[in-house]
């Protein structure tokens, strides 16, 4: 699929923001990198000044009249204001019309090329779509950290300060293990001397109740104590499975794949193994993992440009465009509603 037309890709989400320039057959020219783009967690300007960034690093080594198509999928871009995004869109000297979409069928879309299936995805939140046609159709979770978001990043690292602190405060306090050790060395940092261990708890209280967000870091900390056989973070990890299996039973179908997204679900560990585990005792198959959000946007802006003729080989192209191992499947490409 020799051709000098180029497509864009952006994925931008709470964390950072990622865009690519690639070919029509995935061969990637640039690439940009920024802060968080989701205007929801850092405001319409912060946002789109990320979102400016990534592209003016993304477009720097081509002409950005030569690209055909671009797509970005957004996270909480609903939030922007009619019309900020298209001035990004300009700013960057793009000619083409964008096309926004929600992060989540972009998510879904770096693990296949198939129209449908189910995306459970579990990073600082956690959230299960079920996506027909290329439009996502239904949703589980996704409510947030202080409601839902159950088995998510944020969710093992709450459990697992609430395990070590209910341990340190109890009468008869005694030590919490590799668990309690990892938690305490992420919340607080450098070792510092306690009074005793009640000392100890009231510390991690006061640290998680001034920057809850700041639990979501003891995720790793949940793998690796789990990794290491500690008998509380083993117990995290099974409930934290058997909650996002739950979450993704709830809106999936007998057709399509399951696309693992996410962080804590991309990342080799326990939390990862006991869910694909869970998945494969209910019957669910096959199982992906998600690649490149940037380059899955990319590659649903070439299918725009491909002509029929070239669609099946656009398909075969996915795993270029996002990193991922190839697929299986022949199906056409995913167009978003």
């Amino acid at each position: 699929m020799t051709d000098h037309r180029l497509v864009l890709g952006i994925d931008a989400g709470g964390t950072s923001t990622r865009a690519v320039v690639t070919r029509l057959d995935g061969e990637p020219l640039g690439r940009g990198k920024a802060g968080g783009g989701n205007p929801t967690s850092h405001g319409q300007a912060a946002a789109g000044a990320q979102l400016t960034a990534a592209l003016a690093q993304a477009l720097s080594g081509v002409d950005p009249a030569d690209v055909a198509a671009g797509v970005a999928g957004i996270a909480g871009g609903q939030a922007f204001a009619p019309g900020v995004l298209e001035e990004v869109w300009k700013g960057a000297g793009l000619g083409c019309a964008p096309r926004f979409v929600g992060d989540a069928l972009i998510a879904f879309v770096a693990g296949t090329p198939e129209p449908s299936g189910t995306l459970l995805l579990s990073g600082t939140g956690a959230i299960a779509c079920r996506v027909e046609g290329g439009s996502v159709e239904a949703v589980a979770d996704g409510l947030g950290w202080l409601l839902g978001d159950e088995g998510s990043g944020f969710w093992l690292g709450r459990e697992a300060a609430k395990a070590v602190v209910h341990t340190l405060a109890q009468p008869d306090s005694r030590d919490p293990g590799l668990l309690g050790e990892l938690v305490t060395a992420e919340l607080l940092g450098s070792p510092r001397p306690f009074r005793d261990l009640n000392d100890q708890a009231i510390a991690l209280v006061e640290r998680a109740q001034s920057a809850p967000q700041s639990l979501t870091r003891l995720a790793p900390a949940v793998n690796r104590a789990a990794e290491a056989g500690d008998p509380k973070a083993l117990e995290i990890v099974r409930e934290g499975a058997r909650h996002l299996v739950a979450t993704a039973s709830r809106v999936h179908r007998a057709q399509g794949p399951i696309v693992l997204a996410g962080s804590v679900l991309t990342s080799e560990g326990p939390l990862r193994a006991a869910v694909r585990e869970l998945l494969a005792a209910q019957g669910y198959a096959p199982v992906c993992t998600a690649g490149s959000g940037a380059g899955a946007a990319a590659w649903l802006a070439a299918g725009e440009v491909v002509n029929p003729v070239e669609a099946a080989v656009h398909v075969s192209l996915h795993a270029k465009f996002t990193g991922g191992n190839p697929s299986e499947s022949t199906s056409a490409p995913v167009t978003p509603a």
